[in-house]
């Protein structure tokens, strides 16, 4: 789904980021991103979700060489992957039902068709009584479940979340956990970069990764795990 070979990435005219990164994707895997602030984790889902480009090396997703891959394509590809951004990015002019929605409306779905799931869904994670809420309404835990919400709506084949549990309290974080192990069941491949240990401890990955000083290295996740609570 997912494969890195010798991967740099630099912004500007400024050091690498990202130094020699390799690594591979399976299809319904599930694997966690570790590291200090500053490692690079953020910059490394960019390239994962194609936001960025890389400076040097190669990626392929889904089967396509992506620096082969003309422009136009990439919203294509894009479509297939779930993103929950730190910063959340929502839209201001929309409720929370509407943002939530929005990767349906896009793919040209009838709301008739969506819209009890994505009530279910908000409900789930605790927002059911905020359907038609603003953004500007909501506090930055609510903001960051909606964004979760609006990431797996679509059930992607890739999801990507940048510490998901970040601003939540740990009832709402178990839900948010189990509702990523429910859609890896369901075949979507999961990668998850998190400082929170009771993630770390918890979910069924099978693979850690930890990005340090720009490089990725690789562990069975249950080793790793141990590794970073001594660390901690």
């Amino acid at each position: 789904m997912v494969r890195f070979e010798n991967v740099g990435m630099r912004y500007g005219l400024g050091p690498e980021i990202l130094r020699d990164v390799s690594f591979t994707l399976e299809p319904g895997s599930f694997h966690l991103l570790t590291g200090p602030s500053g490692a690079g984790k953020t910059s490394l889902l960019k390239l994962i979700y194609l936001a960025e480009r890389p400076s040097r090396g190669a990626i392929w997703m889904f089967d396509r060489e992506i620096a082969t891959t003309p422009r136009e394509e990439l919203p294509a590809l894009r479509r297939r992957i779930g993103v929950v951004f730190q910063d959340f990015r929502l839209l201001d002019h929309l409720t929370v039902f509407e943002n939530v929605a929005l990767p349906r409306r896009v793919m040209n779905e009838l709301e008739s068709s969506y819209r009890a799931e994505v009530e279910e869904l908000l409900s789930w994670v605790g927002l059911g009584n905020r359907l038609n809420a603003k953004p500007a309404t909501l506090s930055g835990g609510e903001k960051q479940r909606v964004a979760i919400a609006r990431a797996v709506v679509a059930k992607p084949e890739l999801l990507l979340a940048d510490e998901p549990t970040g601003n939540v309290d740990p009832d709402i974080g178990g839900r948010i956990m189990r509702l990523f192990i429910e859609l890896n069941k369901l075949g979507t491949s999961v990668l998850i970069a998190t400082h929170d240990q009771r993630i770390m401890e918890r979910v069924p990955a099978q693979r850690l990764f930890r990005l340090a000083e720009g490089r990725l290295t690789t562990a069975n996740a249950a080793d790793a795990v141990l590794a970073e609570a001594k660390r901690a």
